[in-house]
């Protein structure tokens, strides 16, 4: 067994130790969409989990110093899109931008909400809740259907995209 390491405190006043600290959690990532007046919109989330099965519940928590915060707070409906290992470039563009669909394999549910083709796991959801969190919003989605497909997911850790290694 191997010696423990010295505890390293994050200074909880500096948000870059506190973001360091947080960065060594893996997480998916996610795409959330939704439709607007101007037209589909999406945006990359690595704050998705499960909330409840019964009912089908999820969350992901939007920053609300985003410029997309508001159309995602406000909407009836979204799509999450867990991403898989092939699509990093999908995750990168909407990090920084929010009408990449021309450049993307895509469809409309029923009410026009973006749906985005390929991705490893989608939850179509209608709003369910939003709770006040700080700089952020937690926004709950009550799942109204979910595909998905096998194949390795996207990861994100310690700032960077990377892949998942099963147990073999």
């Amino acid at each position: 067994m191997a010696p423990p390491q010295p505890f390293q405190r994050a200074d909880l006043g500096d948000a870059r130790a506190l973001r360091q600290a947080l960065g060594r959690f893996a997480t998916g990532v996610t795409v959330i969409t939704t439709e607007t007046e101007s037209g589909p919109l999406g945006i990359t989330a690595n704050s998705f989990s499960s909330v409840s099965l019964d009912p089908p519940l999820v969350l992901w928590s939007p920053a609300k110093a985003s410029r997309r915060f508001a159309p995602f707070t406000e909407c009836d409906a979204f799509a999450i899109h867990v991403l898989g290992d092939d699509q990093s470039d999908v995750a990168k563009t909407f990090v920084t931008e929010g009408n990449i669909f021309d450049r993307l394999d895509w469809s409309r549910a029923e009410d026009g909400t973006p749906l985005i083709e390929g991705c490893l796991a989608r939850f179509y959801c209608r709003m369910h809740a939003i709770h006040d969190a700080g700089d952020h919003a937690i926004v709950i989605g009550r799942v109204e259907g979910a595909t998905h497909r096998d194949g390795a997911p996207l990861v994100f850790a310690g700032g960077q995209f990377g892949l998942f290694r099963g147990l073999e």
